[in-house]
């Protein structure tokens, strides 16, 4: 493998990342940082989407847990496709509605300073978390596979990396992303397309033969019929179906693009697509890790879960033209994910906590506190980077979905208090009770089977954690005018 000539490529692409942005940021100001001016096409968005919605951990970890557990992962894209639509039509309505900026505005205006603030918060910890532990296995793999033939170390790897996405993302924000979104996305699905088609022609395979020797060695089983088990179907529709609500819905990274298209329908039709271009492609993932498996059984590499493909693409003997696919896939599923992160929370940070847009500050001034809010922000993801260099377990789809059942569960009680209750918080008492539930979940989790009789918690475990909460937020609330709260 030339290594050399791999890192050369992937610098040229980052040149025309950086040639996009310079296009797009002309003549730009914060609106087009935070929003994109209002002003983004809905199939652009809902196209660039796809490659923020999968990420880098789509790319490496979901083809890895076929082999194991076959196409089990699928049960939870069918319930984001349903939380795609209850996204489009519950969520985008109220906040086109209330016209906002930082979708967590809307808890301010149903309950106050507190909650607004509080769901901002947890948004900011729920995004950092899963944004730089996809960060990190994308970067694992470069520094492994790629890098470690020039002797740049993971810091290094890490850093340029940073320093590459801050200089394509600090100018344009929203308006620069949608379209170097786009981008990405094409190249990411050019690269599984090209990585399928090779393999399926070294195996002597076509797509039925292909289906038929994958379903006969297991590798195609979808659902989970024990009931007590965690990936039972029921358990993983309904926590997919949730997890997309708050990671979608309720996720400013992703609302900031939604909100960024000119009309309510228009962005509407996004979600919708988005949701069924999502399962297509996450199935055709899937399909490359059984290919993937059937490989690297029939020539013996030892490879398995996040290592299966990147072991396959770049060390087993394949033309580098498919190795540079991998590169540049693999990439290419990364900072759609990394680079809308970065923005969402300056974006959040900026509006729901420092409240810059109802400051009297000139443009000057708010722009240059976004620039350093940026910064801080790029700095804390290397940080987390290097905290999850440590704590690896070798697969990290299920951390990402278990990070965010418990991060995101708090938000999504706050959200659905709100849209379908007319009571009022006790706002002293939100903070504590959106620590408190997740907190309690934990120790849940970790006596499972024990306190709940064989009975392991899955997926839904961003369910109980959001009921927890709401309960308490019941208990705690008080009731207000009927028609106060409606017209939230």
């Amino acid at each position: 493998m030339n290594s050399t000539l791999l890192l050369v490529i992937i610098l040229a692409y980052f040149a025309l990342l950086l040639g996009i942005a310079f296009y797009t940021s002309r003549h730009s100001n914060n609106e087009s940082f935070f929003i994109g001016n209002r002003s983004s096409k809905w199939w652009v968005v809902a196209f660039g989407m796809i490659g923020t919605s999968l990420s880098g951990m789509t790319f490496i970890s979901v083809p890895g847990t076929v082999g194991k557990v076959g196409f089990d992962y699928f049960q939870v894209v069918i319930g984001y496709i349903i939380g795609y639509f209850i996204v489009a039509y519950i969520l985008l309505p109220l906040y086109y509605r209330l016209h906002v900026t930082s979708i967590y505005t809307y808890l301010e205006q149903r309950f106050g300073q507190v909650s607004y603030k509080t769901g901002a918060l947890f948004f900011i910890l729920s995004r950092t978390l899963g944004a730089t532990l996809r960060l990190y296995l994308v970067i694992k793999v470069l520094e492994k596979f790629v890098l470690a033939d020039l002797h740049i170390n993971f810091e290094i790897t890490a850093i340029i990396i940073l320093v590459l996405i801050l200089l394509y993302t600090y100018r344009g924000g929203v308006k620069t992303i949608v379209w170097t979104d786009t981008l990405q996305t094409t190249f990411m699905l050019v690269a599984l397309l090209v990585c399928i088609g090779y393999i399926l022609s070294e195996l002597h395979l076509n797509m039925a033969t292909a289906w038929q020797t994958m379903s006969d060695n297991n590798l195609t089983k979808m659902f989970g019929t024990d009931p007590l088990a965690p990936n039972f179907f029921l358990k993983q529709i309904l926590g997919g179906m949730f997890i997309t609500i708050a990671m979608t819905g309720l996720d400013q990274e992703m609302m900031q693009k939604n909100i960024s298209v000119t009309n309510l329908k228009d962005s509407q039709k996004n979600m919708v697509v988005l949701s069924f271009l999502q399962g297509i492609v996450v199935f055709i993932f899937l399909t490359l890790g059984a290919l993937l498996t059937l490989y690297a059984t029939a020539h013996q590499l030892p490879a398995t879960g996040d290592d299966l493909f990147p072991t396959i693409a770049i060390q087993s003997g394949l033309p580098f033209f498919i190795t540079v696919c991998f590169v540049i896939g693999l990439i290419s599923a990364l900072f759609p994910s990394a680079d809308g992160a970065l923005t969402a929370l300056t974006s959040s940070y900026c509006i729901d906590i420092l409240g810059i847009q109802n400051k009297d500050w000139s443009e000057e001034k708010k722009k240059k506190t976004r620039l350093i809010v940026h910064n801080l922000f790029a700095f804390i993801f290397l940080i987390c980077v290097f905290f999850f260099r440590e704590v690896d377990n070798g697969s990290l789809i299920q951390t990402l979905l278990v990070v965010a059942g418990y991060t995101y569960g708090p938000l999504l009680a706050l959200f659905t208090f709100g849209i379908f209750t007319r009571r009022i918080t006790n706002e002293k008492m939100v903070p504590l009770i959106c620590i408190l539930s997740p907190i309690i979940c934990y120790f849940l989790k970790q006596h499972d089977k024990e306190w709940l009789n064989g009975y392991a918690i899955g997926t839904e475990l961003l369910i109980i954690n959001a009921a927890i909460a709401f309960i308490l937020l019941y208990l705690t609330s008080k009731k207000t005018n009927a028609a106060t709260a409606t017209t939230l």
